[in-house]
């Protein structure tokens, strides 16, 4: 991962017609004069000074003033996306959206992969997506083998079912990996989680994946439907985190989502849902204008596990994103410069016709790695 001077120095250094810093960019289609990038530098300088200085106004309220972002999808990396693809159809009742390849510069600097060919699967369940990316060029690494769940790198979408019995058997027929040595039932001791039924279990690469069913009274209302299907949506992507505090200065503070939940949980059924002994962990749900959720994990007991890997990038398997939709790529990459968060991509970058759905997007990580790509201008399907 680059360091955050680095990416800063970058933004503030890229050639005309394919991506700009995260400054005073050019009006929307225009190109930008290769002579402004020392201006342009100079403001990203000046930027970072004033926001050590304490100058800048903080990110929350920025973020807030420009209307709250909204979710959309969930990507992951899988060696072989028509082995995924069926996986989800098949045995998790996805729908197949689209799929194409992607090349060329936009896609590289976006994603810090070079020289990329990346072939993009698109897949629906209800209103949420996901994507699914294969590698082309370069092949990145498989799953670590030992990967566990409390690991910071740990990230996991939940699908929520109707019926966890019949989905289970489901998983079962299909000789679906477990994580967990089976559905687990929530205490009722626990006013958050009482009774919510959730199970996890790995696809063909070795991705996490959760099973949740929420009894009535818990979770969106869309979920208590009745009209026979078994899978139903996406309700959230979790990640492990080492610093509840430190998370929330970047997904509620820099990106404008907001806090809707809080629960700790522990004992015998958290343990053997996340396979790991003695877990209790702060569980913190954020949520935008629109899409799934994000969840924080993080594990007070034992603590949190191995770090994301400093070397690892997006053709990796272990790899997650999760799409941010706002009106402003330009004025959120300012905030989120001016608050020192990691940059993938020089800034933001243009992608018009990059054939991905959007116009503009940045690539960021938070403070524990899990890497976030904010876009503009999204078409989901």
């Amino acid at each position: 991962m680059k360091t955050r001077r680095r990416n800063a120095r970058d933004a503030g250094a890229q050639a005309a017609g394919t991506a700009h810093a995260p400054g005073a960019g050019p009006p929307r289609g225009g190109a930008t004069p290769r002579g402004a990038a020392g201006a342009r530098g100079a403001l990203l300088g000046a930027l970072l000074l004033a926001a050590v200085a304490g100058a800048l106004a903080p990110a929350r309220a920025a973020a807030a003033a420009d209307g709250a972002p909204a979710l959309g999808a969930i990507g992951l990396t899988v060696s072989d996306a028509e082995r995924a693809a069926t996986f989800f159809t098949e045995v998790l009742g996805f729908e197949r959206l689209s799929a194409h390849e992607v090349a060329g510069e936009a896609i590289e600097r976006l994603h810090a992969v070079f020289p990329a060919r990346v072939r993009v699967v698109r897949l629906g369940l209800g209103d949420e997506r996901l994507e699914l990316s294969e590698y082309v060029t370069p092949r990145g690494r498989p799953m670590p083998v030992d990967s566990r769940g409390n690991d910071l790198w740990f990230q996991h979408v939940a699908i929520v079912v109707s019926d966890m019995a019949a989905a289970y058997a489901r998983l079962r027929a299909h000789g679906v990996a477990h994580a967990s040595p089976e559905p687990q039932r929530l205490p009722d001791w626990n006013p958050a989680a009482g009774g919510i039924e959730a199970f996890y279990f790995r696809d063909p690469d070795g991705h996490f994946l959760e099973l949740i069913r929420f009894p009535e009274g818990k979770g969106d209302p869309r979920w208590q439907a009745r009209d026979g299907r078994l899978f139903l949506g996406i309700d959230h992507t979790a990640v492990v985190v080492r610093d509840t505090d430190a998370s929330l200065r970047f997904w509620r503070d820099a990106l404008g989502l907001r806090v809707v939940g809080a629960s700790e949980n522990w004992g015998p059924e958290q343990e053997r849902l996340n396979a790991v002994f003695g877990a209790r962990l702060r569980i913190t749900t954020l949520r935008g204008a629109a899409g799934p959720g994000v969840e924080l994990l993080e594990y007070r007991a034992p603590g949190p596990g191995r770090p994301r890997p400093r070397d690892a990038r997006a053709n990796d398997v272990l790899h997650w994103q999760t799409d941010v939709r706002v009106a402003d790529v330009q004025g959120l990459a300012r905030r989120l410069l001016a608050a020192d968060v990691a940059f993938d991509s020089p800034g933001d970058v243009a992608l018009r016709d990059a054939g991905l759905g959007f116009r503009e997007a940045a690539l960021v990580s938070d403070p524990d790695g899990h890497r976030v790509r904010c876009i503009e201008d999204g078409k989901e399907d």
